[in-house]
């Protein structure tokens, strides 16, 4: 098994598109980028401690590839906001492709450097690639929102995400 991280905004919209994909062995929401360890949910709302909201996936790349993951990122971000995601603002919610080894970063390099070569976006490509840092898991209330909660869910979904994917991706 092999883990990925990613960030897109709030973590609870970043967990279902990955869920429940052939390969995947599970999604856990968290918080990674920052300075405190095992910080909060409140800690990281305040913007006080360098984390982003994020997603780690564990998956089996016999079955699903890296570059397939970070394919399917792209398709559930705005890549040209580089200060939040839709309705979620601020630097806890930046989108940020985390790597682990010179690899991934060549794979996400090269999807961004396409990407901006495809001129779907009428904006520069802005998210980041970054080195892996030490993930935090989220509180178990944040784990797997959109089953547990999907009202709630769907309300953050109608947040401008949905329509910017339509919009730009189907």
């Amino acid at each position: 098994m092999a883990t990925a991280i990613f960030a897109g905004g709030c973590f609870w919209c970043m967990v279902k598109p990955f869920d429940h994909l052939p390969g995947i062995e599970k999604v856990v929401s968290g918080y990674t980028g920052g300075s405190v360890p095992n910080p909060t949910y409140a800690q990281v709302a305040s913007h006080t401690t360098g984390h982003t909201e994020a997603v780690q996936i564990t998956y089996d790349p016999a079955v699903i590839s890296y570059a397939e993951l970070v394919a399917i990122y792209w398709q559930q971000t705005d890549p040209t906001d580089a200060m939040g995601q839709f309705q979620d603002r601020g630097d806890s919610y930046r989108p940020v492709i985390f790597v682990g080894n010179e690899n991934e970063r060549q794979i996400a390099m090269t999807s961004k450097a396409k990407l901006a070569a495809s001129e779907r976006f009428d904006a520069p490509i802005v998210t980041k690639i970054e080195p892996v840092q030490p993930f935090y898991p989220a509180e178990p209330e944040h784990q797997d929102f959109y089953r547990r909660n999907p009202l709630r869910y769907q309300i953050e979904e109608l947040g401008g995400r949905s329509r910017f994917i339509k919009e730009h991706w189907q």
